[in-house]
């Protein structure tokens, strides 16, 4: 640190250190200015400039050295002043002790903390760049954090001093007002009988709605920003026009339908989008047909003989198709016509903030929801497009089954599909990049996949890069880097699934005329009440995530439906607390909240408290060929001490179902006393739960209490203290 940075610093720590040391705190205390108003008073009637310069340097003091007394100095402002010579004196004094403060920071911190956090402080960078003035003017007009945080964080960043000074100066008057108004009012107060005067009431009264107003001016201002230049329609035809007839696209329209809003749903391709096409209903069909091929393999266990089947893998692919038939009028344009959506079927492009064109013709709205959802990622690896590889939206076409089946991706999609197709007969190599399958679970799952996989059949290939495709003699393969040994790997293959995510669909229909932000996975960035850049514009699903469920995406409809029709009244910020996930491998994978695995890496204390199915009459009961089905089990996650959930983890048979309990307990903040004290059917694999709070009831019994009552019962016996 150079000579000029520790003389300042120097400095600055002494006047802090004296500030502290002599406790000149008790100087700015109501009760000490209260004792020497009528001394203060007179100073200011008689020496009226001298008193104002002793209070500006007073004042500035305070705030550039972020000593706590700045708001009671506000107050005295107005009482000494008055209403005007208050405000002029706070609103100057207020803004040169900020800008101090600011200068300070950059001077003493910036370099050091951008030497260790530059990577971290470029994406700030880019936004104060961006909207640097109206981002400190809104932290200015409604605190989120103390004044003192926000001067000392803006030195860090490069915000030119003079924006800092003007922004601050104009975005700390209203609040100054308020409080100086306070202050004038409290310095004529005489008597208590003056509390319950109308000029001190409605005080006080400005302080408490101030907030409130100032949020609602900063939502006006944000607006008049972001729709200049767009020309809004005199009058809408419409309240609500939805774009995607997926999860989040549907149950948006059906509740704008509900509360006898007008709608309109606009669906390129088919209705029902990925979940009930290419996703959540065809790989299920699919899973319960491999599930019983697997049951046919292990029937000699059950006790039966001579029990053979042989999939027909052209009839259980048609079979997917009849159950998608099956579930389709739950998500047609005719039941949706008749709960009240106007649905069109074309491609949409929104045009302007308020209006949105389909195959030529315009619709005006009031707001706009996008639910455009995503699309499997097909990566830039050489040779990949010569392979015509099938991926989670178009497998559905197979019907000759491959003998070589090589699936790309070791995440739930890859997963799910690799055991059916194994177990419809195909042999299934996997590959996956890193060291285990569903790398976002914790390990013990994985293991307990991985077992399942290898033991069925499938070809783990874990750990190996890709680096491109070929065909040789007319045979396909994967070449391959294995990671551990760093050997070269060729692997020969019938039909390629590519299983490596899915990325969001944020292009044709908009977004880059109307300069929507996308995030750095190129998801449409929205705020905490889903909307986007225009209050009026929302986004739900996988366009926008951060989770890929069908429930979710559900679940965000509800905030964004609801904050599209009655956001100018009150908007409810999306509720991400408790969201369950499941993969339906065999066995089942579901979770809700923290992993052990992630409360490691975030250094959150807690309790794991595990119960396995090995014990379980039904899990027994059920064995059904497996070997290790008694291999699952229940891992909660609670606050050390106390039975509060932070998260569960369940491995095994219908865990996505026994999950719900959790959920439910996390959602309403019921503890696993609940859980334990609520009865269970016998014998059912729910009592997996139940036994699982008995776990963490007996670790935490009080033996103390246990030995007082050891003895109490002995002497009920009339055995005194023997044993």
């Amino acid at each position: 640190m150079s000579a000029r940075r520790l003389v300042l610093l120097g400095l600055i720590v002494a006047l802090v250190a004296v500030f502290f040391l002599f406790d000149l705190g008790q100087y700015l205390s109501l009760e000490a200015l209260k004792a020497r108003q009528a001394a203060l008073d007179a100073e200011v009637a008689a020496q009226p400039w001298r008193a104002a310069g002793l209070y500006l340097l007073v004042y500035v003091a305070v705030t550039a050295l972020s000593l706590p007394g700045a708001t009671l100095l506000t107050l005295v402002g107005g009482a000494l002043f008055g209403l005007l010579g208050g405000t002029v004196l706070v609103s100057l004094a207020s803004t040169l002790g900020a800008t101090l403060a600011m200068l300070s920071s950059r001077f003493l911190l910036r370099d050091w903390v951008r030497s260790r956090f530059g990577g971290r402080l470029a994406a700030i960078d880019r936004g104060i760049a961006e909207e640097g003035a109206f981002y400190l003017f809104a932290l200015r007009l409604v605190p989120i954090f103390p004044f003192f945080l926000i001067n000392l964080a803006m030195g860090l960043t490069r915000l030119p001093a003079r924006t800092f000074w003007w922004v601050s100066q104009l975005g700390m008057l209203p609040g100054t007002l308020v409080y100086v108004n306070a202050g004038r009012e409290l310095g004529q107060l005489d008597s208590l009988g003056g509390i319950l005067s109308p000029g001190l009431l409605g005080a006080f009264v400005l302080l408490g709605v101030f907030p409130l107003l100032a949020r609602k001016l900063l939502a006006w201002l944000k607006a008049r920003q972001v729709y200049a230049g767009w020309s809004k329609p005199q009058r809408f035809e419409r309240n609500l026009v939805v774009i995607g007839a997926g999860a989040g696209g549907l149950v948006s329209a059906y509740i704008a339908a509900a509360v006898k809003a007008r709608v309109t749903l606009i669906e390129k391709h088919k209705m029902g989008g990925d979940c009930l096409n290419t996703g959540c209903v065809p790989s299920k069909a699919l899973i319960r047909s491999a599930r019983l091929a697997n049951e046919l393999r292990r029937a000699t266990a059950l006790g039966f003989r001579n029990v053979a089947g042989e999939a027909d893998f052209a009839a259980v692919m048609e079979r997917v198709q009849r159950v998608i038939a099956q579930v389709e009028p739950h998500d047609s344009a005719e039941r949706y016509t008749g709960l009240g959506v106007e649905v069109i079927e074309g491609e949409a492009r929104i045009t302007s903030p308020w209006t949105v064109e389909v195959d030529g013709r315009t619709l005006t709205t009031r707001a706009i929801i996008i639910a455009a959802g995503a699309r499997p990622l097909l990566p830039e690896i050489p040779g990949l497009a010569a392979m015509q590889p099938y991926t989670s939206d178009t497998i559905w076409s197979l019907r000759d089954k491959p003998a070589r089946l090589l699936v790309l991706g070791g995440g739930p999609i890859g997963c799910e599909l690799s055991q059916a197709f194994q177990r419809l007969g195909c042999q299934v190599i996997q590959v996956e990049r890193g060291a285990r399958l569903l790398a976002r679970e914790d390990a013990d799952a994985s293991a307990a996949v991985m077992a399942r996989f290898r033991a069925e059949g499938i070809d783990l290939r874990l750990r190996h890069q890709v680096e491109r495709f070929e065909t040789l003699g007319g045979q396909r393969q994967l070449v391959a880097r294995d990671r551990d040994s760093g050997a070269q790997v060729t692997i020969p293959f019938d039909v390629l699934l590519v299983a490596l995510g899915r990325v969001a669909n944020v292009e044709g229909y908009g977004v880059e005329a109307l300069q929507l932000a996308l995030r750095p996975n190129q998801t449409l960035e929205t705020d905490e009440f889903l909307a986007t850049r225009y209050p009026n514009i929302f986004a739900v699903g996988d366009v926008t995530g951060p989770y890929q469920f069908t429930h979710f995406a559900a679940h965000q409809a509800w905030y964004a439906a609801v904050n599209a029709m009655f956001g100018d009244f009150w908007r409810f910020k999306a509720d991400y607390r408790v969201i369950p996930r499941a993969t339906f491998t065999d066995p089942e994978v579901a979770r809700v909240g923290l992993s052990e695995d992630e409360a490691r890496r975030q250094g959150i204390a807690c309790e794991v408290t595990r119960y396995g199915f090995a014990e379980l009459d039904r899990a027994i009961a059920d064995e059904a060929g497996h070997p290790d089905e008694s291999s699952g089990y229940v891992k909660v996650l609670t606050e050390p001490g106390r039975d509060r959930i932070l998260g569960a983890t369940i491995v095994g048979e219908h865990a996505g179902d026994l999950l719900a309990e959790y959920v439910l307990a996390m959602k309403h903040n019921l503890g696993l006393n609940k859980i334990l004290a609520t009865v269970h059917t016998y014998p059912t694999l729910s009592e997996a739960n139940k036994y699982a709070a008995g776990e963490w009831k007996r670790a935490h019994a009080p033996q103390g209490v246990l030995r007082a009552l050891a003895r109490f019962h002995r002497w009920r016996l009339g055995l005194g203290g023997r044993r």
